[in-house]
């Protein structure tokens, strides 16, 4: 039977090394006359020149396996390729995900991946054995460079499709830009952006909606259409990883923008938006002990999930504006996390201690950078302006603990689920009557999320809630936590926080998506000596609200903030090159306050925003 070339090949140097055994050694010729010496010692000669070239034949079979997985990398890449190549890889980066790239593998034959196919560095393709001419599926898929793409659990909801803006959002990481530094993999993300908003009310915060700030009638910001547009919140991201063994990562990830403002910025010359810091963490990830941890700052463990309980696998809208949407629950914050997996990545519990901030609300008092003079004579101080390194004219809490925040995730075979609770420690210091005192409140509360794949990777819902006392700063409206009671205590407020939102993926170029969200605050207050303190007090004034120019208050305690917004996203460009896609969005929100003298003023604010955006790793 005639042996194939690359058989023969590979069969060839262990003919040889036998041949090479069974000939006898020269010390074995002593004993034999002279013509059997040269025979002996010619045939050794011969042997010694068939194992040189042994050795040149090793060296042009690497050469030869080293060039066709060069070739092979180059089609699973975009280069000529099958038509077999070009659907599974382009399926494998759809929203279908991974479960369809196994299906249209096994549709064409192709074996399914193995479990070392999961350890490869990202955008390392298998070397394939010679004579191999079908890609097997670990082939078109190991340049997927997410971290844990082929480790989570089939949820039928999976990791964020690579090219939507949720996965934007989080700081998902493309398929080009991947490059080897020894045994480290450096991967490139982010994009170029540019976006504008076109809104009924002059609110000069660009695409990031503040909420808080929306003018009533009195204010002429309320009476003015307004135009703005900026590239300030382009994104890069840049992750450097290396694998310890076969199943453990350390990684290091690092994103910015530039969506914070100098003192020297202005809109009429320079625009000089400067870098921020978004996002800057160090990761370890044994995934065969099931333990995964995390410290430095990242997407706060709050912060609704759609696969896990992983980084940068976060469930966000896929809105235009910068500060998403009403009632999202999410901070990015300095943490340590703890995460386990139970039950092949079915069942996952966190604990993360994460970076206090409180808000204060100190209506009716004079507030002196953190210091508050009190009714009864005495001062409380809740916070200082910072110094240093930190922004001078912000003022930093007193904090005495970390919040702490655990988490509980379930992937079954459909959707995804989450339950999560907080505690939190609003801290302040009290003289009065010549002596000091420290005081502690506890605060806290608990919610959940769910992500419900009524299509599989076609159509979802995504709902979120959070309720409690003092949690305020973890919606996006950013109402206060908590305020002071006539003792100067830190008292916390009731706060609640939802979203509902259904995102529908048309096709692979096409995302179209509707969201409602809402965060209430309650009140809490006293009056003392005719005058009214406190968060929502019915003793203050709103008289002036609803007047324009009106010399009179307007207190305006905000009690809740609606938004409702629609939007879509199509990507006309895709290719090697990368994607460059154009959004719009319509939104509505309106506010709503506590009743006071003079009534209960609400006001509102409709937008369209545009924006376009080139995403060269994706």
């Amino acid at each position: 039977m005639q042996l194939p070339s690359s058989s023969l090949k590979r069969s060839l140097p262990l003919f040889l090394l036998c041949c090479s055994m069974l000939v006898p050694p020269a010390a074995h010729a002593q004993g034999h006359g002279p013509e059997e010496a040269e025979a002996i010692e010619a045939m050794e000669n011969q042997i010694s020149r068939i194992q040189e070239q042994q050795l040149e034949l090793q060296k042009d079979l690497m050469a030869m396996r080293r060039e066709l997985a060069q070739h092979r990398a180059r089609m699973h890449l975009g280069h000529p390729a099958t038509t077999n190549e070009v659907a599974a890889r382009e399926h494998a980066f759809s929203p279908h995900g991974i479960e369809g790239a196994r299906q249209l593998a096994r549709n064409s034959a192709m074996p399914t991946p193995t479990t070392a196919a999961h350890h490869l560095y990202p955008g390392e393709v298998p070397t394939p054995t010679i004579g191999e001419d079908t890609p097997t599926y670990a082939a078109i898929v190991a340049h997927r460079d997410e971290d844990m793409v082929n480790r989570l659990a089939d949820n039928n909801v999976g990791p964020h499709p690579r090219e939507t803006a949720g996965a934007q959002a989080t700081g998902a990481l493309g398929d080009h830009g991947v490059f080897h530094v020894g045994p480290v993999t450096v991967i490139l993300g982010g994009y170029f952006d540019t976006s504008a908003v076109l809104e009924n009310r002059h609110v000069a915060s660009g695409t990031f909606n503040y909420w808080t700030a929306m003018p009533f009638p009195r204010d002429a910001n309320y009476h003015q259409n307004n135009f703005e547009g900026s590239p300030r919140y382009s994104r890069f991201s840049l992750m450097a990883r290396a694998n310890i063994d076969s199943h453990t990562t350390v990684s290091g990830f690092v994103e910015t923008d530039f969506g914070a403002g100098a003192e020297t910025t202005n809109p009429y010359e320079s625009n000089a938006y400067v870098p921020r810091l978004r996002q800057a963490y160090l990761s370890y990830d044994d995934t065969l002990e099931g333990t995964h941890l995390l410290i430095g700052q990242a997407w706060s463990l709050l912060t609704p999930g759609r696969a896990g309980i992983v980084a940068r696998q976060e469930s966000l809208p896929e809105t235009i504006e910068s500060s998403m949407l009403a009632g999202q629950t999410w901070t990015r914050q300095w943490q340590a996390r703890y995460v386990h997996e139970l039950l092949q990545h079915r069942l996952w519990f966190g604990l993360s201690i994460e970076n206090p901030a409180t808000i204060y609300d100190t209506t009716g008092f004079d507030n002196n950078n953190g210091s508050v003079p009190l009714p009864n004579g005495g001062t409380a101080t809740i916070g200082a302006n910072g110094t240093g390194l930190t922004e001078f004219t912000t003022n930093y809490s007193d904090e005495i603990a970390p919040d702490v925040i655990g988490k509980i995730a379930w992937d079954p075979a459909w959707g995804h689920y989450e339950a999560e609770g907080i505690v939190r420690f609003p801290h302040d210091r009290v003289f009065a009557n010549g002596t000091g005192h420290n005081n502690t409140a506890i605060a806290g509360g608990g919610g959940g999320s769910a992500v419900l794949p009524l299509i599989p990777h076609k159509l979802e819902i995504h709902l979120a809630g959070l309720a409690g006392v003092g949690i305020g700063r973890y919606g996006s409206v950013l109402l206060p936590d908590v305020t002071l009671n006539a003792q100067g205590k830190p008292k916390p407020l009731p706060d609640a926080q939802a979203t509902a939102g259904i995102v529908a993926h048309v096709n692979p170029r096409i995302d179209v998506y509707g969201y409602y969200g809402m965060q209430r605050s309650g009140r809490s207050y006293f009056s003392s000596g005719g005058s009214a303190y406190g968060y929502g007090n019915p003793m203050s004034s709103n008289a002036g609200c609803a007047i324009e120019m009106s010399p009179l208050a307007c207190t305006a305690s905000i009690r809740s903030v609606q938004e409702f917004t629609v939007g879509a996203w199509w990507r006309f460009l895709k290719g090697r090159y990368g994607t460059v896609e154009v959004g719009t969005q319509l939104a509505y929100s309106r506010l709503e306050t506590w009743k006071a003298i003079g009534g209960a003023p609400s006001t509102s604010m409709s937008q369209i925003f545009f924006d376009f955006r080139y995403l060269p790793f994706q």
